[in-house]
């Protein structure tokens, strides 16, 4: 089962879980993705230690999901 969460004060929510053969969970998992990046979060799947690719869409075939707040600073 696949996973939609975001990093928040509690440490992390879960948003949504779906299966690649289930549209109905994933187009909600879609959604609130995207509701996510409205509000400014950040979508990343995690590749090993230390690494991460940056997502706009959401991949099905993602076993995890994670969104963030950007880094502050500069």
């Amino acid at each position: 089962m696949a996973r939609l969460i975001r990093m928040d004060g509690t440490g992390h929510s879960t948003l949504a879980e779906w299966t690649t053969e289930d549209d109905a969970a994933f187009q909600s998992a879609v959604a609130e993705f995207r509701g996510q990046l409205d509000m400014g979060y950040i979508g990343t799947v995690p590749e090993g230690p230390g690494k991460a690719t940056h997502v706009r869409e959401l991949p099905r075939e993602a076993d995890l999901v994670i969104m963030r707040r950007p880094i502050a600073g500069g």
